[in-house]
C-alpha cells in the first residue's frame, strides 16, 4: 500500500518536469517597439531579434507602434494573449512615469505587463547643436541664463524621462528653456541636427553617432562613467549633480503580457539573457554607447515599482500634465 502511494505521488512530478522542458513557443514572436524606427529601443530590438530567433526556434519580428509617448505600443502588449509571444522593449522609465502623468490609463504597467529582464542602460548624452556657444555644462548654463527662454530642448514626448530630466536639470541650475516634444528620440535628434531645437538629453545608443560625426556636440553624459567614444566629455557624477539626474538615462527592458505563466516568462528570461551574454552583442552595445544590464524578473519588477515612486514625485512637484 505504501509503495503504491509513493509511486502515484511521484507520478505528477515525473510528468511535470519533462513538460516544462518542452518548447513553449509554437509560432512567430513579436517585439513591439513603441517608438518610431531609429531610437534606442528600435536599435536594440533589431540587434537582438536574429539571435532570439535562433534561441527560441521561432521567427522573431520587430514591429514599431509609435504614439502617445510609447503607450500605444505598451497597451498593445498588455492586451495581447498571455502566452509570451508578444514582447515589449522600451525605455522602462516611461512606464514608471505614466501612472502619475496620465489621468486615466487603459492598462496598469505594474499589473498588465510582466517584467522579463532589463536589457541595457545607456546614459543620456546632453547634446547641443554645434552653433551653440557651449562646450560643457557650466558654459551652457551661462549661455542659457543670458538667453532666457530662447533655447529649445527636443525630447521624445511630454512626460518622457528625458523631458522630466530636462525639467530637473533646468531647475537645479536655475535657467529656463522651452520644451519641444517629438515622437521618439530619433525625431528629437534630427530636430537638433537641423537646428530646429538647440539641445537634447537622449540615450547614447541612438545619439552617440551624431556626436562622433560632428553633427551634434556632446557637453555631458549622465551616469558615473565617461563614454569610451567621448573620453573628454564629463559625466553627471563628476559634476556633482543630484542622484536622480546622475541615474537618469535610457533603461531598456523587455516585458510581456501580464498573466503570462511563470514558466513562459522564465523561458523568455533565459533566452534574452543568453543573447545578451553573447560577446558580439555585448561588444556592439558597448560600441553604440550602452552597457548590458540584466535582472531577474522579480528584481526588474521591484526596480519598476521604485522608479514609479521617484518619477511620480517629479511629475507632481512640477505639475506635468498630458491629455
Amino acid at each position: 500500500m505504501i509503495r503504491r502511494r509513493t509511486v502515484v505521488a511521484a507520478l505528477p512530478a515525473a510528468l511535470t518536469l519533462p513538460a516544462l522542458a518542452q518548447p513553449v513557443f509554437n509560432r512567430a514572436l513579436r517585439i513591439v517597439v513603441p517608438f518610431a524606427p531609429g531610437g534606442s529601443s528600435d536599435i536594440l530590438a533589431r540587434l537582438m531579434a536574429p539571435k532570439l530567433t535562433e534561441a527560441l526556434g521561432q521567427t522573431v519580428v520587430v514591429e514599431n507602434r509609435a504614439g502617445a509617448n510609447g503607450h500605444i505600443g505598451a497597451e498593445a502588449v498588455a492586451r495581447a494573449q498571455k502566452d509570451g509571444h508578444t514582447l515589449l522593449i522600451t525605455d522602462v522609465s516611461s512606464l514608471a512615469i505614466a501612472p502619475s502623468l496620465l489621468k486615466s490609463m487603459p492598462y496598469d504597467p505594474l499589473k498588465d505587463l510582466a517584467p522579463v529582464t532589463m536589457v541595457a542602460f545607456a546614459p543620456y548624452i546632453f547634446g547641443v547643436h554645434p552653433s551653440v556657444p557651449a562646450t560643457d555644462v557650466p558654459s551652457f548654463v551661462a549661455h542659457a541664463k543670458a538667453n532666457p527662454g530662447k533655447l529649445n530642448l527636443a525630447h521624445s514626448g511630454i512626460g518622457a524621462a528625458n523631458h522630466l530630466t530636462g525639467i530637473v536639470l533646468a531647475k537645479h541650475f536655475g535657467f529656463t528653456w522651452e520644451y519641444v516634444p517629438y515622437r521618439g528620440g530619433a525625431a528629437a535628434i534630427q530636430a537638433v541636427v537641423q537646428n530646429d531645437c538647440q539641445a537634447l538629453l537622449n540615450g547614447a545608443t541612438a545619439t552617440q553617432p551624431f556626436v562622433t560625426s560632428g553633427q551634434l556636440r556632446g557637453i555631458a553624459v549622465s551616469g558615473t562613467e565617461r563614454l569610451p567614444a567621448l573620453p573628454e566629455t564629463r559625466n553627471f557624477g563628476e559634476l556633482g549633480l543630484p542622484k536622480l539626474l546622475v541615474e537618469s538615462g535610457t533603461w531598456q527592458g523587455i516585458l510581456t503580457t501580464g498573466g503570462t505563466p511563470a514558466p513562459v516568462v522564465a523561458a523568455l528570461h533565459r533566452a534574452v539573457t543568453g543573447v545578451l551574454a553573447d560577446a558580439a552583442i555585448v561588444e556592439r552595445i558597448n560600441q553604440i554607447g550602452g552597457g548590458v544590464r540584466t535582472m531577474q524578473p522579480e528584481a526588474f519588477g521591484a526596480w519598476l515599482a521604485a522608479s514609479t515612486q521617484d518619477w511620480g514625485h517629479v511629475v507632481r512637484e512640477n505639475n506635468v500634465t498630458v491629455e
